[in-house]
């Protein structure tokens, strides 16, 4: 791996670090607004007081940080791939330039000796899976990785119930932030209760460092974070866009992975621009709730 210099010396100090995924950047926004608003998610790390560190893989070799010219080349770069975990040896291998996934990040983050993770919305169990067996393998990764990941929960396209109950087989803690139900990325609230929350933080932080005195610091956990309210979609409009995508997607055949690229497109379509507005709002606001965890961590 190749470190950045600044994210080494934090690291190297005890400095607080947090990693950031490069999917996003390259697939989850449009273009070319995605390149500001990678450099706006790394900024809003900066003003919690902590060092942001984004992941990639450049020619094939992962990079935790980047500098200004590789994250241009992730964000207008025609030939990155998306990958996970399972892809990264063959993208090693053949030399390609790849975005990570929320999987891929926090393999590499906690590799590099980074606990703190920050992105919109976690992979899940998708709708259908009893059938088709779609599940985002970032609920496994999570199952063996040393990571705290701040998100907005997981996308409400997914199968938000089955995605929390295999977060529990799966030893994977969940804990709300200053709310005790499961957000849905554009909205705050699922439908769902959580068990554990915390107010603050120092709070989030006192759950890693106990984690890490019980010896279960081999498994990782999500601090779920809602949307900031003045960015949440409208529930109407919502709960109508996402029924219109499923039934286009059912007609259209759309199948297995490609089903959450269409559903996003759609609701990008569909609400004029809302749904991208409401996921960078709510990525900003992970990343800073990240770095303030990460700075009470490192204290």
């Amino acid at each position: 791996m190749r470190v950045h210099p600044e994210v080494a010396d934090a690291l190297a100090a005890g400095r607080a670090v947090v990693a950031l995924e490069s999917t996003i950047i390259s697939h989850g926004l449009p273009r070319p607004d995605n390149l500001r608003i990678a450099r706006e998610i790394e900024e809003s790390v900066r003003a919690g007081g902590a060092v942001p560190a984004t992941v990639a893989i450049i020619d094939g070799e992962p990079h935790i940080g980047l500098d200004d010219e590789a994250l241009q080349r992730i964000a207008t770069g025609d030939t990155v791939i998306k990958v996970s975990v399972r892809e990264l040896a063959t993208l090693a291998a053949v030399g390609a330039d790849g975005a990570t996934t929320v999987a891929a990040t926090a393999h590499l983050a906690a590799a590099a000796g980074i606990t703190v993770f920050a992105t919109g919305g976690l992979g899940g169990v998708h709708r259908g899976a009893r059938d088709s067996y779609d599940e985002s393998a970032d609920l496994t990764v999570l199952s063996r990785t040393p990571v705290l990941v701040v998100c907005s929960g997981v996308k409400s396209i997914l199968d938000i119930g089955a995605t929390l109950e295999r977060l529990e087989t799966l030893s994977v803690g969940v804990i709300g932030y200053r709310t005790d139900r499961f957000p849905a990325f554009y909205l705050a609230d699922s439908g769902h209760p959580l068990d554990w929350w915390v107010q603050t933080p120092k709070q989030a932080a006192a759950v890693l460092r106990a984690r890490d005195r019980l010896g279960a610091d081999g498994y990782g956990l999500v601090l779920a974070n809602p949307i900031p309210a003045d960015a949440e979609l409208d529930r109407e409009l919502h709960d109508r866009v996402l029924a219109d995508g499923l039934a286009a997607a059912e007609v259209a055949g759309v199948r297995g992975k490609d089903v959450t690229p269409f559903l996003l497109d759609h609701f990008h379509r569909a609400t004029h621009g809302a749904s991208v507005a409401a996921n960078v709002a709510l990525v900003l606001a992970n990343a800073r709730l990240a770095a303030e965890v990460a700075v009470a961590y490192a204290a």
